[in-house]
């Protein structure tokens, strides 16, 4: 009985090893995709503010001043 309790045992430790090893895994996957994110929402933020300069010259210049303001 002693025996088929440590054969049971070692398995239960060899399985929560195994488990540790993927968390770790996971965890090191959701980091980076953590930075990727960081990144992309940079990019998006940036790329929206040369949009938005890029429309408002495209307005000033579609919006010619009247000749008396000149």
């Amino acid at each position: 009985m002693n025996d088929e309790l440590a054969t049971r045992l070692g398995k239960i430790e060899s399985h929560v090893a195994h488990l540790e090893h993927q968390v770790e895994q996971m965890n090191a996957v959701i980091v980076a995709q953590d930075k990727w994110i960081e990144r992309l929402k940079k990019e998006v933020q940036r790329q929206s503010s040369t949009m938005e300069s890029l429309e408002m010259e495209h307005i000033k210049a579609n919006n010619a001043r009247p000749p008396h303001y000149q």
